[in-house]
């Protein structure tokens, strides 16, 4: 049977939750196939060669499965992007960043996202201005938490106070990692209400107003190479998305 063609969506886990239910807000009746890759080594632990090998195992694996174009709704795997090549159009999060910074903004402007995200250098590359300064942090351990339901704890306040007291007095914080906008609230009130950038909002209008997206009445598909239930259990907890029945699948 031939799969029914549709939106791919990867990420590590689910941060790229608010990328889907953004997207079926400005477009329900768009056909979604969403991957969470946590049973592979987390990508900002991956070296680029091996980053690069598996992004292109769960890319020709969603396009065997119905996918016209791709979104790459994860910051690590958005560093790849540049390199691989794709049979299929793509875009990933960081590429959206940039627009997200007003015009003529001066100021201290933080940036925070995994290890990999941070040395990649993209952000500082996009963002380059006289008028903008720079502050940068690898904030690994924050997804995590977020992905395990830990963000009530000691350690994760912990955590968060010693990544974010250098970024204290940002004028604006650029968020790297696509799970952070579920700990806004939190930020928020470390940076003394600093303007915070998503660029999550900003990828879901380029994709719906740029690419021709593939309809149906057939339900949104959910596949993980990890644990099904932690996935749906995730997704409801932090995004409060029901997801339907999630399948565990193997590249």
């Amino acid at each position: 049977m031939k799969p029914v063609p549709c939106v791919g969506m990867l990420d590590w886990g689910i941060g790229g939750i608010q990328c889907y239910r953004l997207l079926k807000a400005a477009q329900p009746a768009v056909s979604v196939l969403y991957c969470s890759d946590t049973g592979a080594t987390p990508y900002g632990k991956l070296s680029a060669g091996a980053l690069g090998q598996r992004l292109g195992l769960v890319v020709n694996t969603l396009v065997d499965r119905g996918a016209t174009q791709i979104v790459f709704a994860c910051n690590a795997a958005s560093t790849a992007l540049p390199h691989l090549r794709l049979p299929v159009p793509c875009t990933g999060v960081i590429e959206h960043a940039a627009r997200l910074v007003p015009c003529g903004f001066r100021g201290q402007l933080g940036v925070i996202g995994g290890a990999r995200t941070i040395r990649s250098g993209l952000h500082r590359r996009a963002l380059s201005s006289p008028q903008l300064r720079m502050v940068t942090r690898i904030a690994q351990p924050l997804s995590a938490h977020i992905e395990a339901g830990t963000t009530v704890t000691v350690r994760y306040r912990q955590d968060l106070e010693r990544i974010m007291a250098p970024l204290a007095n940002v004028d604006a914080l650029l968020l790297a990692c696509t799970h952070y906008a579920a700990i806004s609230a939190d930020l928020q009130t470390l940076t003394r209400q600093a303007l915070l950038l998503d660029p999550v909002p900003a990828l879901v209008d380029f994709v719906a107003r740029n690419w021709q997206l593939p309809k149906s009445d057939a339900p949104d598909r959910f596949v993980t190479t990890g644990d099904p239930g932690a996935m749906r259990e995730a997704a409801a907890r932090v995004w409060g998305v029901a997801l339907p029945v999630c399948e565990q699948f193997t590249l």
